[in-house]
Protein backbone atom coordinates (compact mmCIF):
# COMPACT_ATOMS: atom_id res chain seq x y z
CA UNK A 1 0.00 0.00 0.00
CA UNK A 2 2.79 2.42 0.90
CA UNK A 3 4.45 1.78 -2.45
CA UNK A 4 1.20 2.62 -4.23
CA UNK A 5 0.93 5.89 -2.31
CA UNK A 6 4.54 6.78 -3.17
CA UNK A 7 3.91 6.10 -6.85
CA UNK A 8 0.74 8.15 -6.71
CA UNK A 9 2.45 11.17 -5.16
CA UNK A 10 5.81 10.58 -6.88
CA UNK A 11 7.80 11.02 -3.67
CA UNK A 12 11.39 10.07 -2.95
CA UNK A 13 12.41 6.85 -1.17
CA UNK A 14 11.54 6.44 2.56
CA UNK A 15 14.88 7.82 3.73
CA UNK A 16 13.90 11.21 2.25
CA UNK A 17 11.09 11.53 4.78
CA UNK A 18 7.98 13.58 4.10
CA UNK A 19 9.99 16.23 2.28
CA UNK A 20 10.27 14.08 -0.84
CA UNK A 21 10.06 15.48 -4.31
CA UNK A 22 7.02 17.68 -4.78
CA UNK A 23 4.28 16.66 -7.16
CA UNK A 24 4.02 18.53 -10.42
CA UNK A 25 1.31 21.16 -10.00
CA UNK A 26 -1.08 21.89 -12.85
CA UNK A 27 -0.44 25.17 -14.67
CA UNK A 28 -2.19 28.22 -13.26
CA UNK A 29 -4.54 29.86 -15.78
CA UNK A 30 -3.53 33.39 -16.85
CA UNK A 31 -6.68 34.98 -15.38
CA UNK A 32 -5.96 33.39 -11.98
CA UNK A 33 -2.32 34.52 -12.15
CA UNK A 34 -3.45 38.12 -12.64
CA UNK A 35 -6.16 37.89 -9.97
CA UNK A 36 -3.79 36.59 -7.30
CA UNK A 37 -0.78 38.67 -8.31
CA UNK A 38 1.16 35.73 -9.75
CA UNK A 39 1.63 37.24 -13.19
CA UNK A 40 5.20 37.12 -14.50
CA UNK A 41 6.80 40.57 -14.91
CA UNK A 42 6.68 40.45 -18.72
CA UNK A 43 2.92 39.84 -18.65
CA UNK A 44 2.24 42.27 -15.79
CA UNK A 45 3.56 45.13 -17.91
CA UNK A 46 1.13 44.38 -20.75
CA UNK A 47 -1.50 46.98 -21.48
CA UNK A 48 -4.65 46.52 -23.59
CA UNK A 49 -3.50 49.47 -25.70
CA UNK A 50 -0.02 48.01 -26.26
CA UNK A 51 0.59 47.79 -30.03
CA UNK A 52 2.65 44.60 -29.57
CA UNK A 53 -0.27 42.89 -27.81
CA UNK A 54 -2.69 43.93 -30.55
CA UNK A 55 -0.22 42.73 -33.18
CA UNK A 56 0.03 39.30 -31.53
CA UNK A 57 -3.77 39.09 -31.58
CA UNK A 58 -3.87 40.17 -35.24
CA UNK A 59 -1.18 37.61 -36.13
CA UNK A 60 -3.27 34.89 -34.50
CA UNK A 61 -6.38 36.05 -36.34
CA UNK A 62 -4.40 36.05 -39.61
CA UNK A 63 -3.62 32.37 -39.04
CA UNK A 64 -7.35 31.59 -38.55
CA UNK A 65 -8.86 33.78 -41.30
CA UNK A 66 -8.17 31.39 -44.21
CA UNK A 67 -10.36 28.76 -42.53
CA UNK A 68 -13.14 31.25 -41.92
CA UNK A 69 -12.87 32.64 -45.46
CA UNK A 70 -13.23 29.14 -46.88
CA UNK A 71 -16.80 29.23 -45.51
CA UNK A 72 -17.45 32.83 -46.56
CA UNK A 73 -16.70 34.56 -43.27
CA UNK A 74 -14.02 36.47 -41.42
CA UNK A 75 -13.39 38.45 -38.22
CA UNK A 76 -12.18 41.95 -37.41
CA UNK A 77 -10.50 43.02 -34.17
CA UNK A 78 -12.57 45.84 -32.71
CA UNK A 79 -11.05 46.40 -29.28
CA UNK A 80 -9.18 44.98 -26.31
CA UNK A 81 -10.80 46.12 -23.04
CA UNK A 82 -9.03 46.99 -19.80
CA UNK A 83 -9.92 43.49 -18.57
CA UNK A 84 -8.11 42.00 -21.61
CA UNK A 85 -11.35 40.93 -23.27
CA UNK A 86 -10.90 40.77 -27.04
CA UNK A 87 -13.91 42.14 -28.91
CA UNK A 88 -14.31 40.79 -32.44
CA UNK A 89 -16.73 41.67 -35.20
CA UNK A 90 -17.94 38.60 -37.10
CA UNK A 91 -18.03 39.34 -40.83
CA UNK A 92 -19.73 37.76 -43.82
CA UNK A 93 -21.20 34.31 -43.26
CA UNK A 94 -19.83 34.27 -39.70
CA UNK A 95 -22.23 37.06 -38.75
CA UNK A 96 -25.32 34.96 -39.54
CA UNK A 97 -24.06 31.40 -39.06
CA UNK A 98 -25.84 29.45 -36.29
CA UNK A 99 -22.51 27.81 -35.39
CA UNK A 100 -20.63 31.11 -35.05
CA UNK A 101 -20.62 31.07 -31.23
CA UNK A 102 -19.17 27.56 -31.23
CA UNK A 103 -16.52 28.67 -33.72
CA UNK A 104 -15.80 31.73 -31.59
CA UNK A 105 -15.41 29.76 -28.35
CA UNK A 106 -13.84 26.49 -29.51
CA UNK A 107 -11.72 27.84 -32.33
CA UNK A 108 -10.97 31.53 -32.26
CA UNK A 109 -10.90 32.08 -28.48
CA UNK A 110 -8.74 29.01 -27.84
CA UNK A 111 -6.24 30.03 -30.53
CA UNK A 112 -6.00 33.61 -29.24
CA UNK A 113 -5.67 32.57 -25.58
CA UNK A 114 -2.97 30.04 -26.49
CA UNK A 115 -0.96 32.64 -28.40
CA UNK A 116 -1.73 35.61 -26.13
CA UNK A 117 -2.12 34.38 -22.54
CA UNK A 118 -2.96 37.87 -21.28
CA UNK A 119 -6.38 37.59 -22.95
CA UNK A 120 -9.14 36.57 -20.52
CA UNK A 121 -11.91 35.92 -23.06
CA UNK A 122 -13.13 36.70 -26.56
CA UNK A 123 -16.54 38.17 -27.35
CA UNK A 124 -18.46 38.94 -30.52
CA UNK A 125 -19.67 42.54 -30.79
CA UNK A 126 -22.10 44.29 -33.10
CA UNK A 127 -20.64 45.68 -36.33
CA UNK A 128 -19.23 49.16 -35.99
CA UNK A 129 -21.11 51.98 -37.68
CA UNK A 130 -19.02 53.07 -40.63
Amino acid sequence: MLDAVRRLFRTSPPDAGLAGRPCAAPPIPPAARRTFGLTPPDMAAASPTDPALRQRIEDTLDSIRPYLMADGGSVRLQDVTDEFVVELELLGACGTCPMSMMTLRAGIEQAIRRAVPEVTRVEAVAPSAA
